[in-house]
């Protein structure tokens, strides 16, 4: 347990080197980029120009990695605001029900979060970073049952551990196959998603002070949008179509786009606002998800995680939040003393799987999107429309949505009976009885933190 080495140097490959501190005597960062020395955009995180959050479960896993992140975040001119309380959720032709929830939001841009955590990360002792640095290819023992560090160009760097944080366009499954083993399969949802983002100038007026507005893509528009609150006093505003229902970047057109989205919030608040950045537009084909967990064999001293094992539709906020889940869980398995890689592919494939069912089953509801559907699909999405529903005046089943989204617990939460009875006969269980929530409501996937309680 000498020398850990990270691929990658975004947000999974930090987290991974923080966790990685506490096991290795020196924990090498290997980035092809040159880190920025502030919080900037760089080549190596194209999406970082457009919106992102961090959910409520990656701010606590975050702030267990990093103490008193979250504090400095703020301090530094993130927004903070209650989830549920200060955001708007526009779903099912209506808002959902705003209330204090409990669940704090940070918003912030990528590279300003990002730059909070790489500081943090090197500025500990014992991890160094290699920026500008290409890995041509994994180095193997003779019989190729061993990683035992990476090659770049000619410079042959020794590991006992190689983590794999590179993304979405990792090399792992070739470099496995060409030293004789599978490829992990393949799970491909196609969404031929299309967004394109500009920075306005915010106003102190605009939304009553509340920070956020989601509008999700229904299945007939296919458009939607997303306008979250900034650091430096900003909005970003990401405006999203599905097959060939893309937003333009001339001015003019983008805010005639946010016009004809199923609800005005966006459109109110920029029609007259002062643009602050450069329009920045993307293509997202697919959902990928690679199931390294499935492989029967799989060389030692070698692991993957991050977007290099799932890279999931952009307008769900997850990767961030599911990175430092990951983040945790290697901190367990590493504690535990295991060595198969196996076994944290297993663990792991059980973070993945909550916020991969969420973003492929709202996904599935556009009719274009190519995917596999089954009976268990179709009736979620029909049970979630009754919940979003239902949402728009109780805050209960809301408050289970927001604590499932914000991977605070597990998918059961909104099927919790004194949930679905609200949901299905739209009503407290009992009458004039006082809101409660449900058990599953309470079963948070990480240690309790006071400020992430949910209070109805």
């Amino acid at each position: 347990m000498k020398h850990a080495i990270v691929m990658g140097g975004s947000m999974a490959g930090l987290v991974a080197a923080r966790v990685l501190s506490d096991c290795f005597d020196k924990v090498t960062l290997v980035e092809q980029d040159v880190f920025p020395l502030k919080a900037e955009n760089r080549r190596g995180v194209p999406q970082g120009r457009h919106t992102h959050g961090l959910l409520a479960g990656g701010r606590q896993a975050l702030e267990q990695l990093f103490p008193g992140l979250s504090e400095q975040a703020v301090r530094e001119g993130a927004a903070a605001g209650d989830i549920a309380g200060k955001s708007r959720w526009f779903v099912e032709g209506g808002c959902m029900a705003q209330f204090e929830s409990g669940l704090t939001a940070l918003a912030m841009s990528r590279p300003f979060l990002e730059n909070l955590v790489r500081q943090r990360v090197l500025q500990i002792p014992n991890v160094t970073s290699r920026q500008g640095t290409h890995v041509d290819r994994l180095m193997f023992r003779q019989d190729f049952r061993r990683v035992i560090g990476i090659m770049c160009g000619t410079e042959a760097i020794a590991a006992d551990l190689v983590i794999d944080a590179t993304g979405r366009g990792s090399r792992t499954p070739q470099w496995l196959e060409a030293a004789g083993y599978q490829r992990p399969r393949e799970e491909r949802v196609e969404v031929s998603l299309g967004y394109t983002t500009r920075h306005f100038r915010r106003r102190a007026s605009d939304l009553n002070g509340d920070i956020a507005v989601v509008i999700p893509p229904t299945p007939d528009g296919k458009r939607g949008g997303v306008m979250v609150a900034q650091e430096a006093e900003r909005w970003t505003v990401t405006l999203i179509g599905h097959f060939g229902h893309y937003a333009p970047e001339d001015l003019e057109g983008f805010i005639e786009f946010a016009r004809t989205l199923p609800a005005p919030y966006i459109f109110e608040s920029i029609r007259n606002a002062e643009p602050v950045s450069e329009p920045a537009s993307a293509r997202f084909p697919a959902s990928i998800r690679r199931r390294y967990e499935k492989l029967a064999r799989f060389p030692e001293a070698y692991l993957v995680t991050g977007d290099a094992i799932c890279s999931f539709n952009p307008i769900y906020g997850q990767g961030m939040s599911v990175a430092a889940l990951e983040g945790l869980e290697l901190q367990r398995w590493l504690r535990s003393g295991a060595t198969d890689a196996r076994g944290f592919f297993s663990r792991i494939s059980n973070i993945v799987d909550i916020p991969w069912n969420i973003a492929v089953g709202s996904d599935l509801r556009i009719p274009e999107t190519v995917g596999p559907r089954n009976a268990r699909v179709k009736f979620i999405n029909w049970y979630m429309a009754k919940l979003h529903r239902a949402a728009h005046g109780d805050p209960v089943p809301a408050l289970a949505f927001h604590t499932v989204a914000n991977l605070l617990t597990t998918p059961a939460a909104v099927l919790d009976p004194r949930v679905a009875w609200r949901v299905l006969c739209r009503g407290p269980l009992c009458r004039g009885s006082r809101p409660q929530i449900g058990a599953g409501l309470q079963r948070v996937r990480l240690k309790p933190d006071p400020t992430t309680q949910p209070t109805v």
